[in-house]
C-alpha cells in the first residue's frame, strides 16, 4: 500500500525547522473563496472533517468548460469520466470509485441542497456555469455524518455566490464554434442580499453529429443577519434546459478510420434535458450559542434520450428511448449548540421523498435508428416512490488546543413502492435501520503540523424502479452494502508559503453491487477493498508564482466473489479504476496586468470489466496553458489553449449487449482547442 510514503512524510515534517500558526484542521484551499455561503452558527466541513479540499472562485470563474464537473480536474485525486455523449457528458469520482454509472458513490450538493438523481448520477451539476460558482468543496472518505444516501466515498458541494456588490459578465468563443455568455449580478443592502445569474452556451462539437445548446438561469434572495437579527431567511431557484445530439460510441476500427466521425447508426441519437431546483432556507439564533437551520427543497429532473449502442441487425436491445421524470421533495434541519470553548454538539435530521417515472422503449433495426415509428417493445413504463429518513449527531471536543476529537453517529431508513406494467406493484427492499458510527481525530504536533485519523461507515442501497431494488414476487432480499473506511494523514507546511497533505486510506465494502438502473442490470460483486495513498502540495513563491501538484495512487479489488455462478472474480480489479491520478499547476504574474498559467493532469489505464480480460484503456496526459491580460480594473481578456500538445486519448467502456459483439467502445476526446474570453467586472 506504499505506507512508507506517510512514514517518510511524518519524519520530515517533525524535523522541519519552520513554524507558523496554523489551525488544527486538515483542509487545503487552492485559490480564493471571495464570497462564501453564509454559515454563521453552523459547523463547516473544513473545521470538522479531515480530508477536505476547497477550490476558490479565482481558479474557476474564467474557465472554459463544456460542463462544470470538468472544473474538478484541478483538484487532487479526482477522476473525470469523459463520456462526451451530448447531455450525458460525464461525471467525477474519487477514492477508487468510478464514473461508469454502476456504483454512483459521490454525494453532490448545490449550496447544500442534495443534487443527485435517483440513481446517484450527478446530472444537476450541469445547471451551474463557472462565473456563478464561489467555491467547490470536496470531502473524501467515510467520516462525514451529514449525509447518508449516495455518500459512499464522499461528497462535493458547489457553493454559488451570495451577497456582495458586483456585475460580472463574460463572453467566450473557441474551437468548434463554441459560444458562451454569462452574466452574474449581486446586490446587498439593508440586510437584503440578492444574486442573479444567466448563462448560455452552444457548440458544434468536436465530432460529427455533436451539436449542443443549453441555458441556465438562477436567483438567490436572503434577508436578515443572524448576529444582529437572530434570523435569516432565503430562497434559491434555478432552471436549466439542454438540447444536444449524441455522436455515439465507436468501435476500434471506426476510431482508427475517423476519430471525429459519428457512425450512421447514431444519426438520430439526441437528448432533451430539463432540470429545476428550488430551496427555502431559515436560520435562527435561538440563544447566544445555539443555532437552528432548516432547508426545504424541490428538485425536478426530466430527460428524453434517444440512444443507439450497436448496429447489429438482430434484436432491439441496442436501440432505445429512455425517458426520466423525477421529482424530489426534501427537508434538512440542524441544531448546533456550542456548550463551551471545548465542546460543540450538533444534530441533524433529513427526509427526502422521490416520485419517479421511467420509460424505456426499444426499436427495431434500421440504419440509422428510426425513432419516429412505434417502438418494437416497451420494456419499462414504471412509476416508483423512494423515501429516505436520516438523522445524525456529532460532537466536536477539544480538551486542549492541540487536540480535536469528533465522534459521530448516523442512521438511515428507506421505504417506497414501485408500479410496473401489468399492474404489478412491489415494496422497496426492507433494509432496516442502517447504522453508521464515525470518528475523527486531529492532533497538532507543532503550530504548522498536524496528524489526523478517521474511521467511519457508509452504505450503498439499490436504486431504480425494478427488482431487485423492489421486492416483486419471488425476489430474494439483498442486504445493503456497508462500507467501512479508515484514513491516516498529515497536513504540514514544508516551507514558508506552502501547505501540503499526505494520507493513506482503505475502504472495505460488504455485498457491493454493480447496479445500473437505466438498464435494469444488477450484478453482485461481493466484498471489495479500495485503498490508496494521496499526496498534494500547493505553494506561493513570492508575489508572482503559485504552484500546486498532487498524486493519488489507488486500487480497487474484489476480495470475495458473492455471485451465484460463473467464473470467479476474486482477486480481480474493479472496472474503470486507474491506479494513478496526477495533476500539476503553475500561475505566474508576469506583470501587474499579465498572468500566465499552466495546468497538467494525467491518469493511468484501467480494465474495462471485472473479468479483467478485455484489455486496459483510458490513460492520458494533457497540458493546458493560459494567458490573461487586465486592461483595467473592469476589463480583461484571456486566452486558453487546452490539450496544447494535441494528445489523442479516449474514454473507453465495454459493450456487452450481445456476447457475439462484446468489445471495447470509445468516445474520443477533442484534440487541441483554443478559447478566448472577454471579461467585465463593474
Amino acid at each position: 500500500m506504499k505506507s512508507h510514503v506517510l512514514v517518510a512524510a511524518v519524519a520530515a515534517v517533525l524535523c522541519a525547522p519552520d513554524a507558523r500558526a496554523q489551525s488544527n484542521d486538515a483542509a487545503l484551499t487552492l485559490g480564493k473563496v471571495d464570497v462564501h455561503q453564509h454559515t454563521e452558527g453552523q459547523l463547516t466541513a473544513h473545521k470538522v472533517l479531515t480530508s477536505v479540499d476547497v477550490l476558490g472562485a479565482d481558479q474557476i470563474e474564467d474557465s472554459n468548460v463544456a460542463h462544470s464537473w470538468e472544473l474538478l480536474g484541478k483538484m487532487p485525486g479526482i477522476q473525470l469520466t469523459e463520456t462526451r455523449q451530448g447531455a450525458e457528458s460525464g461525471k467525477i469520482s474519487f477514492r477508487a470509485f468510478n464514473g461508469e454509472g454502476y456504483l454512483n458513490a459521490i454525494k453532490t450538493l448545490i449550496d447544500g441542497v442534495p443534487s443527485n438523481v435517483n440513481s446517484g448520477n450527478q446530472r444537476f451539476i450541469d445547471m451551474l456555469f463557472p462565473l456563478e460558482i464561489s467555491y467547490i468543496e470536496v470531502v473524501r472518505g467515510t467520516n462525514d455524518p451529514r449525509y447518508g444516501l449516495h455518500n459512499i466515498g464522499g461528497n462535493v458541494n458547489f457553493g454559488t455566490r451570495q451577497g456582495g456588490q458586483y456585475t460580472d459578465a463574460r463572453l467566450g468563443y473557441g474551437s468548434y464554434n463554441t459560444r458562451d455568455a454569462q452574466l452574474a449580478v449581486g446586490r446587498e443592502a439593508s440586510g437584503f442580499a440578492q444574486n442573479y445569474f444567466v448563462g448560455w452556451q452552444a457548440s458544434d462539437g468536436y465530432r460529427d453529429h455533436d451539436t449542443s445548446k443549453k441555458y441556465s438561469i438562477g436567483g438567490k434572495w436572503f434577508y436578515g443577519n443572524l448576529d444582529d437579527d437572530g434570523l435569516r431567511v432565503g430562497l434559491t431557484a434555478r432552471a436549466y434546459h439542454h438540447e444536444a445530439d449524441e455522436p455515439g460510441f465507436i468501435t476500434a476500427d471506426e476510431l482508427h478510420d475517423d476519430r471525429r466521425g459519428s457512425a450512421l447508426r447514431n444519426a438520430n441519437d439526441r437528448d432533451d434535458r430539463d432540470m429545476r431546483q428550488i430551496a427555502a432556507h431559515v436560520d435562527l439564533k435561538l440563544a447566544g450559542n445555539v443555532f437552528f437551520g432548516t432547508m426545504l427543497y424541490y428538485n425536478r429532473y426530466e430527460d428524453d434520450r434517444y440512444v443507439t449502442f450497436s448496429d447489429l441487425p438482430t434484436g432491439n436491445l441496442p436501440r432505445q428511448r429512455r425517458y426520466w421524470d423525477e421529482k424530489q421533495v426534501g427537508l434538512l434541519s440542524t441544531l448546533t449548540w456550542q456548550t463551551s470553548d471545548q465542546l460543540t454538539l450538533e444534530g441533524g435530521v433529513n427526509y427526502e421523498h422521490q416520485n419517479n417515472g421511467y420509460v424505456r422503449e426499444r426499436y427495431s433495426y434500421s440504419m440509422p435508428t428510426d425513432f419516429s415509428v412505434a417502438p418494437a417493445r416497451v420494456q419499462n413504463d414504471d412509476r416508483h416512490s423512494f423515501d429516505n429518513w436520516g438523522a445524525y449527531v456529532q460532537a466536536i471536543y477539544q480538551p486542549i488546543e492541540a487536540l480535536k476529537i469528533v465522534p459521530a453517529y448516523r442512521v438511515d431508513r428507506f421505504d417506497g413502492t414501485t408500479r410496473l406494467p401489468g399492474g404489478v406493484t412491489a415494496p422497496l427492499q426492507d433494509v432496516g435501520t442502517i447504522e453508521q458510527p464515525k470518528l475523527s481525530v486531529v492532533y497538532a504536533f507543532t503550530p504548522n503540523t498536524n496528524v489526523y485519523a478517521n474511521w467511519g461507515r457508509t452504505f450503498q442501497v439499490l436504486t431504480g424502479s425494478t427488482p431487485p431494488a423492489y421486492m416483486t414476487p419471488g425476489q430474494v432480499a439483498i442486504a445493503p452494502s456497508t462500507n467501512t473506511g479508515m484514513e491516516l494523514g498529515m497536513k504540514f507546511r514544508p516551507f514558508p508559503g506552502s501547505q501540503a497533505r499526505v494520507a493513506v486510506w482503505q475502504q472495505d465494502a460488504e455485498n457491493e453491487t454493480s447496479n445500473m438502473p437505466a438498464t435494469g442490470t444488477t450484478v453482485t460483486l461481493g466484498k471489495t477493498r479500495r485503498r490508496g495513498v494521496d499526496a498534494q502540495i500547493s505553494a506561493q513563491f513570492g508575489e508572482k508564482w503559485t504552484a500546486w501538484a498532487s498524486h493519488a495512487y489507488q486500487e480497487a479489488k474484489i476480495v470475495r466473489d458473492d455471485r451465484a455462478a460463473g467464473i470467479s472474480l476474486k482477486g480481480n480489479e474493479v472496472a474503470a479504476v486507474p491506479r494513478h491520478i496526477s495533476n500539476i499547476g503553475l500561475d505566474f504574474q508576469a506583470t501587474e496586468a499579465l498572468q500566465l498559467g499552466l495546468q497538467g493532469r494525467a491518469q493511468s489505464d484501467y480494465y474495462l470489466e471485472e473479468r479483467n480480460v478485455a484489455g486496459k484503456y483510458g490513460d492520458f496526459a494533457v497540458l493546458d496553458v493560459s494567458a490573461r491580460y487586465q486592461f483595467s480594473p473592469r476589463w480583461s481578456v484571456d486566452l486558453q489553449v487546452k490539450n496544447v500538445t494535441g494528445r489523442e486519448y479516449v474514454y473507453a467502456w465495454y459493450d456487452s449487449f450481445f456476447q457475439t459483439a462484446a468489445q471495447p467502445m470509445f468516445s474520443p476526446s477533442a484534440g487541441r482547442t483554443v478559447y478566448v474570453g472577454f471579461n467585465m467586472k463593474l
